[in-house]
């Protein structure tokens, strides 16, 4: 085979085969790691492989074998740090595993997350992993009988597994440091209330306050949607107010990035003139001054345990739903004090 021909397709097994000099299911043996090979031989089929570029087609042994070793992750946004580290997290477990990844953002739109289940079922995954946006990809992928794993957030709580934080105790316990401060004003900015995510939040931030004989005032929670320029217009609004909170409590990493900036907007000083805690750590809450206040999750921890459950699911090493809490911790910095104007 010529230099122009090896670049212009793809190598087969058979020419890896025929330049180790063995037959082509010693060849297969030896390059997937199935069924004895003697170690010179396996050396030998490698070494052609590498030199003819050959790259095994996990597709088509998927079907030869009636198993798959490819993982479905779906994520929301990959722009956000959040989903990101998740994603580094999961890939990790799927190499530890043996599977490979697939990873496809769905942008946090039901229809692109319908997409992504499709392709899921068109390129036979072994299972999925999703931070889902709303019952469909469960129940679509139930449908298909494909094993599924919810992160995150859930919505099939009766049916598929599923790995979490605990939102409710940690905002209670983010709202109570607050409170503890002598904050009683404190404002909470929600992305969204339908997902476990915004609900237990806020969830957890009126139980403090009920447990400190506080009346829950409507008009402090408010959903700002999914950005930070969103959340920067609904903060500076709140803080325009002539009872504007004392304390921003932001359900986000996104939405306290709006928060920061809407205080710099109004010229506020954080936190002598409004404290800021947030759900959700990111680099850029260690870097500024005062660095801020944040529940901090391990989002690559919540990835990897996510396809761990997966994987375990598919060895029939656990049967029944189940769900596994990874904790959070609180990371205290600079951005909150006593409130200085009266409470």
């Amino acid at each position: 085979m010529s230099t122009t021909e090896s670049t212009a397709r793809r190598a087969t097994i058979k020419e890896v085969a025929e330049a180790a000099g063995v037959s082509r299911s010693t060849a297969s043996r030896a390059l997937s790691g199935t069924g004895y090979v003697a170690e010179n031989v396996r050396a030998r089929v490698r070494a052609a492989a590498k030199e003819l570029g050959y790259v095994v087609d996990a597709t088509a042994r998927s079907l030869k074998q009636q198993s798959s070793r490819l993982v479905g992750v779906v994520v929301s946004d990959l722009r956000n740090a959040f989903y990101s580290a998740f994603a580094a997290g999961a890939a990790h477990a799927c190499r530890t595993a043996g599977y490979t990844m697939v990873l496809l953002d769905d942008r946090g739109h039901t229809e692109d997350e319908t997409a992504a289940a499709e392709t899921f079922v068109a390129l036979r995954v072994a299972g999925v992993v999703g931070t889902p946006v709303s019952a469909s990809l469960s129940a679509f992928l139930a449908r298909h009988r494909v094993p599924v794993v919810e992160a995150d957030r859930r919505f099939a709580e009766d049916s598929v597994s599923a790995v979490v934080v605990d939102n409710r105790a940690a905002a209670r316990s983010t709202t109570e440091h607050l409170l503890a401060l002598g904050h009683r004003r404190i404002a909470l900015l929600l992305d969204e209330t339908d997902w476990t995510t915004g609900r237990d939040r806020a969830a957890g931030y009126a139980d403090a306050l009920r447990a400190a004989g506080l009346p829950e005032d409507p008009s402090l929670k408010v959903p700002t949607g999914w950005d930070a320029e969103a959340a920067r217009a609904a903060a500076v609004s709140l803080l325009q107010r002539p009872d504007r909170p004392t304390a921003l409590f932001a359900g986000n990493n996104l939405l306290a990035e709006g928060a920061w900036r809407a205080a710099a907007d109004l010229g506020l000083s954080i936190p002598d003139d409004v404290s800021l805690v947030a759900f959700d750590d990111a680099p850029w809450m260690s870097m500024v001054t005062p660095g801020v206040t944040a529940v901090r999750q391990d989002p690559e921890a919540i990835g990897r345990a996510a396809v761990t459950t997966l994987v375990a699911e598919l060895a029939g090493e656990q049967r029944g739903p189940s769900t596994v809490v990874v904790p959070t911790t609180m990371i205290h910095r600079g951005s909150t004090a006593r409130p200085t104007q009266p409470a």
